[in-house]
């Protein structure tokens, strides 16, 4: 769908003041729908062009059963205006019972493409603190050899001189104006949370009161940290997870380190070690947050890109689903991985648990 049009469409409706009603679009089931008990789907919703949501396919039986669903609000690595990267963790999170706004309209989201995007990014990112990844398909990747980086740089080599000479070429002739793709913002995760508090209240939407509005929590990998620390002042969120990611000294879409004076909510920190190139932004928040603000901190060998290319997204999905779980559920016996040592030992034993203002 073209997401201008979407926009053109929707605004006369906006000026007045109407609420466009949820409207499901195309739907993908990944993975089986997770491991949970609510089999998970990724919706395309018409009325939120933005985002794609994943959640429960049996939305109204998780309610019926559980009450209301807790939210997530899910920002990209890179601030990307696409969640693929992510797809297999929002999944398996859903399946647990939450519904999450994704920044990044719908789109199809089939394995080759999944894999394909993960296995380059990983052979190029290979944190040398893993001895073997392997992907949900099975495949084992490995570091690009000292041959491929060569082929690499001559490719880019090759590809820089031929832009130089077309530009040379072109010199006299009058400039293509191009229009620069979209950028995403801090601002769309509250967005998305404002879209959802429409169709909660309104008694014609599918969604309606079927959302647990004091339970919401917001989730950035990467760039999409630093997004999620840009709201993270806001009342209705209840905690925030950062993702390889910190502000450290930077200043970052819409953050900076004063974004940490703001935080008022228990805060979880995962990164992928010393081979992280987030790790040193992660310690410096952690030594500026301040003294009334819960925090956990866990480092793990993962490097960068953490275990999302694994089968359900490995363990950084399951730290995020506990967190959730214990945070906005309420499930105490989830908070052990975060509060025991000795239990988090036992089943990440090269993990490093840290924790502080508890």
């Amino acid at each position: 769908m073209n997401t201008k049009k979407t926009f053109a469409l929707l605004l006369p409706l906006l000026a007045a003041g109407v609420v466009a009603l949820a409207q499901t679009g195309r739907t993908q089931v990944i993975e089986g729908g997770g491991t949970g008990a609510y089999k998970s789907v990724a919706v395309e919703d018409t009325s939120l062009p933005t985002h794609t949501i994943y959640r429960p396919e049996n939305l109204k039986a998780y309610v019926s059963e559980n009450g209301r669903i807790p939210v997530l609000l899910y920002a990209n690595g890179a601030c990307a205006n696409n969640n693929l990267e992510m797809s297999r963790l929002l999944s398996e999170v859903a399946s647990h019972g939450y519904i999450i706004l994704a920044i990044g309209p719908y789109q199809d989201m089939p394995d080759e493409a999944f894999y394909a995007q993960w296995k380059g990014v990983v052979r190029g990112w290979y944190p040398e603190t893993k001895p073997v990844a392997i992907m949900g398909n099975g495949e084992r990747l490995t570091p690009y050899t000292e041959a491929e980086l060569a082929a690499r740089a001559a490719e880019q080599e090759a590809a820089r001189k031929a832009a130089e000479a077309a530009a040379k070429k072109n010199r006299n002739k009058k400039p293509v104006v191009t229009v620069e793709p979209f950028r995403t913002y801090a601002r769309q995760l509250l967005e998305a949370l404002d879209w959802l508090t429409d169709q909660n209240g309104n008694e014609e939407s599918e969604y309606y009161h079927l959302i647990d509005l004091e339970k919401v929590a917001a989730m950035g990998q990467s760039c999409g940290g630093a997004q999620v620390l840009g709201v993270a002042h806001d009342p209705r969120i209840k905690t925030c997870m950062i993702f390889n990611s910190g502000i450290g000294e930077m200043s970052m879409s819409g953050a900076s380190k004063k974004s940490l004076a703001n935080l008022h909510t228990p805060m979880l920190y995962i990164n992928g070690g010393t081979a992280d190139v987030a790790y040193n932004n992660a310690n410096g928040d952690w030594g500026r947050i301040a003294d009334d603000i819960p925090v956990v901190k866990i480092s793990t060998l993962d490097g960068h890109h953490g275990t999302y290319y694994e089968k359900n997204a490995g363990a950084f999905a399951v730290v995020a689903r506990m967190w959730l779980n214990w945070q906005l559920k309420g499930i105490v016996g989830d908070s052990a991985l975060f509060m025991n040592d000795e239990y988090g030992k036992t089943f990440y034993p090269q993990w490093t648990f840290d924790r502080k203002n508890w």
